[in-house]
């Protein structure tokens, strides 16, 4: 693995990707539905093998999705394959899941390779997080004749309204403090069962009371599932917790409390790069065009909907970097 001094906005990354090595890829970080499965099986049995394996670099891997699309096809090798992430721990786990993969830890926008050094530079949901820039650093590192094919987070998409929901529920929740609430009474009922004055407890259980029926609003509204059941595992957590709070100790839940106060922040601010970094109509046409003009070939380029839902689900940009 190859790495270079980077920004602090890798060690948000590092937690999200830590952990999920042993994980497969589609369910970690990626988007398991069949048209996009599909989408990258038919592009990589479309790439000609005959004279060796392609140079491949995948871009902003993450927990190597599209890697994992590409070896399942004959010709095309994990020792051709370097992954670029900002994430160290993303790459550790790249590594690890595919061995003979080379990578690089680094900002997709500012990539230490050389020019035109791949036959094939791919991106699933990741690369437009750096910025559109880093679609033309991509485009640099292709060879004459090679191409570029990505996926990219679309406004307005399937994802981007899951990722503003989760945003907002957990906005609402952050909101109605069910968090503060739930620390405030498990500090006065775990005294109140040593013998304190029980009115503190009462009072922090009205408050609690309202967050709650907040949280249930929530749920309702934006399904149980919401924010990757963050929420619904706190309210299930701290209602469990409650019923029998005799038989826990004071310091464990006031500790798990704390982690799960950092997991909606760290959930949050996932949730707000995902929308953040989603491209518009005209961002993606304007991309296309400056391509157009430093000699590539769009061959694709459009929405990816799949045929049972009216949303897309992400933008599909497909090029070939053209000779002289």
């Amino acid at each position: 693995m190859t790495k270079i001094d980077l920004p602090s906005s890798g060690e948000s990354w590092d937690a999200y990707w830590r952990g999920t090595g042993d994980v497969a890829a589609f369910s970690s970080g990626g988007v398991n539905h069949p048209t996009i499965t599909g989408f990258w099986t038919d592009f990589f049995a479309s790439i000609p093998t005959s004279s060796g394996a392609p140079g491949m670099i995948d871009l902003a891997t993450g927990n190597g999705a599209v890697v994992e699309a590409a070896i399942a096809v004959p010709g095309i090798e994990s020792t051709a394959i370097t992954c670029v992430d900002i994430s160290a721990a993303a790459i550790e786990n790249v590594e690890l899941r595919f061995p003979g993969v080379s990578g690089v830890v680094a900002d997709a926008l500012a990539v230490p390779l050389k020019d035109s050094g791949f036959d094939l530079a791919t991106s699933q949901f990741g690369v437009e997080y750096a910025g559109i820039d880093a679609i033309y650093e991509a485009a640099r590192l292709l060879a004459p004749d090679g191409q570029l094919a990505m996926l990219l987070h679309v406004e307005g998409g399937v994802i981007f309204k899951e990722c503003d929901d989760s945003l907002n529920a957990i906005r609402r929740l952050r909101d109605a403090r069910f968090v503060s609430h739930a620390i405030e009474l498990f500090k006065s009922g775990f005294a109140a069962v040593r013998g304190a004055d029980r009115a503190p407890y009462d009072a922090a259980g009205r408050k609690l009371a309202s967050a709650v029926q907040e949280a249930e609003a929530i749920m309702t509204e934006y399904g149980e599932h919401v924010a990757g059941d963050t929420i619904a595992r706190l309210y299930n957590d701290v209602g469990r917790i409650h019923s029998a709070m005799p038989r826990y100790e004071p310091a464990d839940v006031l500790s798990w409390l704390d982690t799960m106060n950092g997991e909606l922040d760290a959930y949050a601010e996932r949730m707000s790069s995902m929308t953040n970094a989603a491209i518009d109509q005209h961002t993606f046409e304007k991309v296309c065009r400056r391509l157009e003009k430093n000699g590539f070939a769009v061959q694709r380029a459009g929405p990816l909907t799949p045929n049972d839902q009216d949303l897309p689900l992400a933008w599909v940009l497909i090029a070939n970097k053209q000779r002289g």
